[in-house]
């Protein structure tokens, strides 16, 4: 009995670490060495979203660096009705991945994984995966675009074709961001101990 108690609570320690984002974001490496054990390996996560679509392990990573800190339950924020009341969220987007439920819903739809989760890490690496295939299958973007790939993600591909990025800075300023992180993650990736 005493060692089913300690074994549960070690379970429910380690899963809560796992809800905590890692503590070096700017460190690929050091985000595979925290979150590589026994229940949940994310290294091999992103690197089978890359074998599945192509997209490289960087890209992948920035993404979800950029949407959401690597915050599992990440939502944008409440908009203020009267400037104090929190009031409706800005958009459905949620998880790792930020996607919203639409776009979601048609990931499991085309790729009939039902059970995904955006709360998972695993499932949205397959779904960052998939949207950045999508993308460069329906923009002609290159798979090792992060700059033009952050703009299809953020603006969405038809928005992206339209160019409803040009004048929206934070759209530009994030394609910025997410080219840099993706340059870094590259570099360290490359010196990670395996």
């Amino acid at each position: 009995m005493r060692t089913a108690v300690v074994s549960a609570i070690g379970v429910m320690l380690m899963l809560s670490a796992c809800a905590k984002p890692p503590s070096q974001t700017r460190n690929a490496c050091a985000i595979f060495e925290q979150r590589d054990g026994l229940f949940n390996n994310w290294r091999s996560a992103a690197q089978k979203a890359e074998r599945e679509y192509g997209v490289p392990v960087p890209i992948l990573m920035a993404t979800i660096y950029t949407e959401s800190s690597f915050r599992a339950t990440a939502r944008p924020p409440r908009k203020k009705l009267l400037g104090f009341i929190p009031w409706k969220r800005q958009s459905s987007a949620y998880g790792y991945s930020q996607a919203l439920d639409g776009t979601w819903e048609r990931y499991q739809r085309e790729t009939g994984r039902w059970g995904a989760r955006r709360t998972d890490f695993g499932d949205a690496m397959q779904f960052i995966g998939w949207y950045h295939r999508e993308s460069a299958s329906k923009t002609g973007i290159p798979l090792n675009d992060p700059y033009k790939l952050y703009l299809a993600y953020h603006s969405g591909q038809a928005g992206y074709l339209r160019g409803a990025y040009k004048n929206r800075p934070e759209a530009l300023n994030g394609a910025k961001r997410f080219t840099s992180i993706t340059y870094t993650y590259a570099s360290q990736l490359k010196q990670c101990p395996d």
